[in-house]
């Protein structure tokens, strides 16, 4: 219930605050966006291992208990292969792994990703994480295959489009919201910072303007 009345918080102001404007452009150095490109096998594999390893540590933190009590080597070779429908708790199911797989989408994103990029390759590290990981304490879980990428995608997609608005606000309150919902644009792998740089020329045939340059 509290995190559904943060989020109902953060639509309201979503819906309250400005987009950023021309006169506003100009006084910035950057503003934060999304910007898509092409990716090659070995990056795939190598952002893919980031969140694997990643997830190693987050699903001992969240559960050191369970970790502990259930996981085994043994456990590990019963349960591999093997894919049932859980019995968690709703807010897991519901709460927790599309929160979850929203993050990963975000990593996806702010490393250059499309968004259907972005949400098949949540796909493959949520199906990763549970044949190969989740097994170390119980079987792979039917509804987490599809609920952490696909219902994680859509929220992922909502703190994507709410943070870069927040982010670009001139309230100090916003960005520091925006980069809570978003954390991958505090990191320096985020690819989404346009820098505009005022330029001007001596040579009458060329106008003065605004540079544009990406930071990948």
């Amino acid at each position: 219930m509290l995190y559904l009345r943060s989020l109902f918080i953060i639509v309201i102001a979503s819906l309250l605050s400005l987009s950023i404007s021309a006169e506003e452009l100009k006084e910035k150095d950057f503003v934060y966006t999304y910007v898509d490109r092409h990716h090659t096998f070995a990056e795939h594999v190598k952002f893919q291992s980031i969140i694997y390893a990643a997830s190693w540590g987050v699903y001992f933190i969240g559960q050191p208990e369970v970790f502990v009590k259930n996981g085994s080597f043994k456990t590990y070779k019963e349960n591999f292969g093997k894919i049932v429908f859980d019995k968690d708790e709703a807010t897991w199911n519901w709460i927790v792994h599309p929160f979850n797989g929203g993050q990963v989408y975000l990593f996806y994103r702010a490393n250059g990703y499309s968004r259907l990029s972005a949400v098949t390759m949540t796909f493959f590290q949520s199906a990763l994480f549970e044949f190969t990981a989740e097994v170390y304490t119980e079987p792979a879980s039917i509804q987490d295959l599809y609920q952490t990428p696909i219902l994680g995608s859509i929220v992922g997609l909502f703190f994507e489009v709410v943070s870069i608005d927040f982010l670009n606000s001139d309230s100090t309150f916003l960005r520091g919201v925006g980069h809570v919902m978003n954390p991958s644009t505090l990191f320096d792998f985020y690819e989404g910072r346009v820098f505009f740089t005022p330029t001007t020329s001596k040579n009458s045939l060329t106008p003065n303007g605004i540079g544009v340059s990406f930071d990948f």
